[in-house]
This record gives structure tokens, sequence and C-alpha cells, in this order.
């Protein structure tokens, strides 16, 4: 079992209990998975743009990622359907808590002029989604070996019914919200 999963039986239920009275131990919010996508912008005319967002998203979450295909055409962005635009990942159960863990004890702090991630950037229904700016924040990725900088999105999907749940639950499991 992973050391966040861990922390989260032991520590947080309890703390979750306690503050939002909840009767069941079935109605403690939880984690449900964690998406990423890297946008690859040039991507559909580079293919090995692809290859290296491709490889870069492997390394990051340790699981394959899925290329994702154009809908539909877009004549200002030289874009036909099907062309490969971005790549993405959903993490489940263990894989999800290690990358949680490893996205809030490594890479946020090595954001540079990090001062935590925005509270309010939750959708209303308890889920979390931030943005990084590039993908060398995690250690796994060779400096030496990056081209270019590419952001991603992760969004954190929770079972909380409401944002201050969600927060709540995030911020006991150590995501460090900025004070705004």
């Amino acid at each position: 079992m992973s050391r966040l999963k861990e922390k989260y039986k032991k520590e947080v239920v309890p703390e979750l209990i306690k503050k939002f009275n909840y009767k069941n131990i079935m109605a403690v919010p939880k984690l449900v998975k964690i998406s990423i996508n890297m946008g690859l912008g040039e991507g559909s005319r580079n293919p090995d743009l692809i290859d290296a967002g491709f490889e870069e998203m492997y390394l990051i979450t340790g699981q394959k990622p899925v290329v994702a295909k154009a809908k539909r055409p877009i004549s200002q962005f030289k874009l036909r359907k099907g062309m490969p635009i971005a790549v993405r990942v959903t993490l489940r159960r263990e894989k999800m808590y290690e990358f949680l863990d490893r996205l809030i004890n490594i890479a946020l702090p090595r954001v540079r002029d990090f001062k935590g991630v925005n509270p309010r950037s939750f959708d209303g229904r308890g889920n979390y989604t931030l943005g990084l700016k590039d993908q060398i924040v995690f250690p796994e990725i060779d400096y030496g070996k990056v081209d270019r900088a590419r952001g991603m999105n992760i969004t954190i999907v929770t079972t909380a019914k409401t944002d201050e749940e969600g927060r709540e639950l995030l911020r006991l499991l150590g995501m460090p919200f900025s004070r705004y």
C-alpha cells in the first residue's frame, strides 16, 4: 500500500468524519481518479513531438498514455480530423496515490516561485484541476533530453459533494494550497 493511501485511511478519514459529522464511513470523500492531459500543439505536423510527449508522459505516470486525436477539422490551425493533438492518461488505485504523492511532495515544490496552488480551482462538485507550465518539475524527466517545455493539466476527481469537502480532503492529504 502506498504511503498516501495509508495516510488517507489512518489520518484523513477520521478527521473528515469528525469535521463533517458523517454517519457512515462510505460517505467520506475519497479519490476516484487522476486525469493528466498534455496538449502537443504542433504535434499534428511533427510526429516527433507526439513521440517525445508520449515518452515523457509514460515516464511521469508509469502508465502507457493514449494519443488523443482531433474530433473535427479546424482550418485556422491547419488541423484535420483524426490528427494527433495530445496525450492523456487516467490513473486509478495504487498508481493514482503514488502519482499524487510524488506531485505533492516532489514536483510542486520544484516549481519556480511556488507559493501554493490556487484553492479556488474546484469545479463545484469537489473535483480539482491544476495546470503545470512545464514537465521538467518531475524528477523522472532528464533535463538534457527535453527539446521544449510542455504544459499539462491535472484533474483530481473525488467523491466529495461540495468544494469545501474536496478542499478539506486534499488539504489533509497534503496539497499545498496558497492563502488567497
